[in-house]
């Protein structure tokens, strides 16, 4: 390819990542979206490569023929934490490391009362704007201390108060093709989407769908049973796995209709020590199908997030391929954050790397401010980072030690 045809850019009708509309060259027209970016050599030359368009733009022609995905303001104007966000998505330096945090519910009572502002979370200046797929009134309270998802999955809340332990067993080989799935297509699933993304010039828009694959699985059937069954009844999990696949997808379908940023999806396949089903495992049975998942979510160009707590890191590189932009939680406890961001940095994003197993509950002030500031010098460096706590903040972390935390970031 000796060069890039310059495009003329046309808004998307959705308000979506900017388009190239390509002149008619060749008789013929195309119009693509530029996203899935990938760095890439190719007959020697360096570039950015487009997997969705199977286009190699070499590097001299990159500045030329790439749109950026966002107009940042120059000389003094104001830049928007959206703008920080995909400038760093963007693998681009933004002004200030962008970021976002989250507290359970403990840690939100516990900094209410250090502030004596029981609003005080809407002072933080977070840079994403979270949508849940599954809105709070899909719960509902069995009996005390107990919930019940739209999945017909109980929940034991009575020393986990933000999410629970899964106390009953919904889903059987037996039952599994009569099994009835909630519905996607569900009014109260989107009610609030419109208001929220009618105005996100100041945050960057995110679709959460929890509990994405694996754990959807294993709260339906068990955790034991799941992981068992990978290695003695594959057609059962196949099957599972198919359901909610099928689930997914057509949530992705609703969710990118609208003008968010990106999907985050939650599916924690790691521990501290490794993988719980092993790399073999997770290819035949989780990979084939985020594949799919992600796919779904790049083609109406959008970003892809993935929450996976533990120990996943050897999973990066199939990641990317699998076509995801963002790695959550970024737990530093069972990564190197900087041999990370040294070795994939270019090709993947990272959200978190603030520790909540250590520092924030354990550490002083001053660990606090060091932690924080060397993630954004090294893992922020040309971008490509959203720092956070590597979790919703724990009850027992120190409001001080949240404080400063907060106080760091807000001062770049």
């Amino acid at each position: 390819m000796r060069g890039a045809v310059r495009p003329r850019h046309v808004a998307d009708p959705r308000g979506g990542p900017r388009q190239a509309a390509y002149p008619d060259t060749f008789g013929l027209r195309a119009t693509i979206t530029w996203r899935a970016v990938r760095p890439k050599e190719w007959n020697g030359k360096r570039g950015l490569w487009y997997p969705g368009q199977k286009c190699f733009v070499p590097e001299a022609n990159v500045s030329d023929a790439t749109p950026k995905k966002m107009d940042v303001q120059e000389e003094g104007g104001t830049v928007t934490n959206r703008q920080r966000v995909l400038a760093s998505l963007d693998h681009r330096q933004p002004d200030k490391t962008p970021y976002n945090i989250g507290f359970t519910e403990k840690a939100r009572a516990r900094m209410a009362e250090y502030y004596g502002d029981a609003d005080f979370a809407c002072q933080l200046e977070n840079c994403l704007t979270t949508l849940d797929v599954k809105p709070h009134d899909f719960w509902q309270e069995v009996r005390p201390n107990v919930w019940q998802d739209d999945f017909g999955v109980q929940w034991d809340r009575s020393i986990d108060k933000d999410i629970g332990t899964p106390c009953n067993q919904v889903v059987t080989p037996g039952n599994l093709a009569e099994f009835r799935f909630p519905d996607p297509d569900d009014a109260r699933r989107w009610a609030p989407f419109p208001a929220a993304v009618a105005d996100k010039s100041e945050t960057f828009v995110v679709a959460a769908l929890g509990f994405s694959l694996f754990e959807r699985a294993w709260t339906l059937c068990g955790m034991a049973n799941l992981l068992t069954a990978m290695a003695t009844s594959p057609g059962f999990v196949h099957a599972l796995l198919d359901r909610i696949l099928e689930f997914n997808l057509r949530i992705v379908d609703r969710a990118c209709s609208y003008a968010i940023d990106g999907m985050y999806f939650g599916d924690d396949w790691g521990c501290q020590a490794g993988l719980l089903m092993g790399p073999n495992l997770w290819r035949e049975y989780i990979k084939p199908r985020i594949r799919q998942m992600y796919e779904a979510v790049r083609a109406q160009g959008k970003f892809v997030f993935i929450h996976s707590c533990g120990k996943v890191q050897e999973l990066f590189p199939e990641l990317i391929e699998c076509g995801l932009d963002v790695f959550n939680p970024f737990q530093p406890e069972v990564t190197d954050v900087a041999g990370a961001k040294a070795r994939y940095g270019g090709r993947l994003s990272f959200y978190g790397g603030i520790s909540t197993q250590k520092t924030l509950p354990y550490g002083t002030v001053a660990d606090v401010e060091d932690e924080v500031k060397r993630l954004i010098e090294i893992v922020g460096k040309d971008g490509g980072y959203i720092a956070a706590p590597a979790h919703a903040i724990p009850g027992d972390a120190k409001p001080e030690n949240v404080a400063a935390m907060i106080e760091v970031l807000q001062g770049q």
